[in-house]
C-alpha cells in the first residue's frame, strides 16, 4: 500500500513532468530537422513497444511507447554513412539526415537543447506576468549576534540601498555582493525609519578546501532576509526578466557542477530519477506555481545535460560535428562507434552513481 502511494505522489508527478519536458526538447529536434528539409520517421515519447499512436500525412509515425522514460525522433539516414548515397534515390536523398550539410546537421543537434532553454525563458514569462516574479525584499529579518554584520552597526528592519556603490534591489542582491568581498571593509547604505544611514561592515570569511588542497574564501554578513514577495510585469519586462532568470538558473547549475568536479562541492548532491520523483511530488502537493517552476528548472537542466560533450548526448555529437570541421571530413565509423561506447559507459555510471546516491543519502520512503 505505502509503495502505491509513493507512486501516486511521486512516480505519477515525475513521469508526467519528465514526458512533457522530453517532448519539448524532442520537438526541438523534430521542428529544425524538418525546417532543414530531413524526413522524420518516428517521433516516440517512451521506449520499446508502441502503445498507440498515428502517421500523419508526410509519414512520420507519432507513437507513445510502453516505456515512459524518455523519447527520441529518429530521422532517415540518421545512422546511414556517405556510402549509402548511391543507393538512394533522389527523394530519399533529399531527405536523409547524414548528407545535409554540416551547419544543417548541427542546427538539428542544438535544437533539442535550444527548445528546453527557450521554454523555460517562455514559461518563466507568463509566470512573471500573471503571478509574478518572486524576490526577497533587500531588507534584514535577522541579525546574528556577534556577526559582522551585528558588529556593523546592521539592524533588523534595516533595507539595503546600495553596498560598494552598487545599488541593491533584492535580497539576492546583497548574498551576491558580500560573497566576493570576503574580508573586505564594504560601504553600505541602509533605509532606517525613513533616513538613510550609512555604515563600514566588514563581511565575514568562510573557507572551504577542495580536494586538491585549493582554498577558496567567501564573504558573510550574518543575517537573514525577510519575507519573499511576487513582482507582477508587463510582457516586455517579463520576457527581459524571463531571459535573464534562465540566464542565471544555467548559470548557476554550471558553477554547482564546476564545483562538484574540482571537489569543492559534495558529489552527494547529484540526484537521479528517484530524488527528481520526489522533488517533483513534492512541489505538485505544494500547488501549480511550485510544480511550474520545478519544470523550469528541470528543462534548464536537461538542455545543459545534453550540451556536454559526451558521445550519446547531443553534445557528443556536436564534438564529432566540431572533428569533422577541423578535418575536413567525418570521423570514420570505427571511431565513432569507440566514441559512442564510451559516452555511454560514461553516461550509465553517471546514472548509478546518482541512483546510489538516492537510495543512501535520500529518505525516499519514510
Amino acid at each position: 500500500m505505502e509503495a502505491f502511494a509513493w507512486a501516486w505522489d511521486y512516480a505519477v508527478p515525475f513521469l508526467i513532468v519528465l514526458t512533457i519536458l522530453v517532448f519539448v526538447h524532442e520537438f526541438g529536434h523534430y521542428l529544425v530537422a524538418r525546417l532543414c528539409g530531413v524526413r522524420i520517421e518516428v517521433f516516440s515519447i517512451g521506449f520499446g513497444p508502441e502503445l498507440f499512436g498515428w502517421t500523419d500525412r508526410v509519414g512520420t509515425r507519432w507513437k507513445v511507447s510502453a516505456v515512459p522514460l524518455g523519447g527520441y525522433v529518429k530521422m532517415f539516414g540518421e545512422r546511414d554513412t556517405d556510402e549509402d548515397e548511391a543507393a538512394l534515390t533522389p527523394e530519399e536523398q533529399a531527405g536523409a539526415f547524414h548528407l545535409k550539410s554540416l551547419g544543417r546537421r548541427a542546427a538539428v543537434v542544438v535544437a533539442g537543447p535550444a527548445a528546453n532553454f527557450i521554454f523555460a525563458a517562455v514559461v518563466l514569462m507568463g509566470l512573471f506576468a500573471t503571478v509574478g516574479e518572486p524576490f526577497t525584499p533587500p531588507v534584514v529579518g535577522a541579525v546574528q549576534p556577534g556577526s559582522a554584520a551585528a558588529l556593523g552597526g546592521i539592524e533588523p528592519g534595516d533595507r539595503f540601498v546600495s553596498i560598494a556603490g552598487e545599488s541593491v534591489d533584492r535580497f539576492e542582491d546583497v548574498q551576491l555582493i558580500v560573497r566576493d568581498n570576503a574580508g573586505v571593509p564594504l560601504p553600505i547604505t541602509v533605509e532606517r525609519d525613513g533616513k538613510d544611514v550609512d555604515l563600514s561592515v566588514t563581511p565575514g570569511v568562510r573557507e572551504e578546501t577542495d580536494n586538491f588542497g585549493a582554498t577558496r574564501r567567501f564573504g558573510f554578513l550574518g543575517i537573514t532576509g525577510g519575507n519573499r514577495e511576487f513582482a507582477r510585469h508587463d510582457v516586455f519586462t517579463a520576457a527581459g526578466r524571463a531571459v535573464l532568470t534562465t540566464y542565471n538558473l544555467t548559470a548557476m547549475t554550471v558553477e554547482a557542477v564546476g564545483e562538484i568536479i574540482a571537489g569543492t562541492r559534495s558529489s552527494k548532491e547529484l540526484g537521479g530519477p528517484l530524488r527528481i520523483a520526489q522533488i517533483s511530488g513534492e512541489a505538485t502537493q505544494v500547488g501549480l506555481v511550485s510544480t511550474i517552476w520545478i519544470l523550469i528548472v528541470l528543462s534548464i537542466n536537461l538542455g545543459l545535460i545534453n550540451l556536454f560533450p559526451i558521445p550519446v548526448l547531443d553534445g557528443g555529437h556536436l564534438l564529432f560535428y566540431a572533428a569533422e570541421a577541423i578535418r575536413g571530413k567525418p570521423l570514420g565509423p570505427k571511431a565513432q562507434a569507440i566514441g559512442f561506447q564510451i559516452g555511454l559507459a560514461l553516461v550509465v555510471g553517471l546514472m548509478i552513481f546518482a541512483t546510489w546516491n538516492d537510495l543512501t543519502h535520500f529518505d525516499m520512503f519514510e
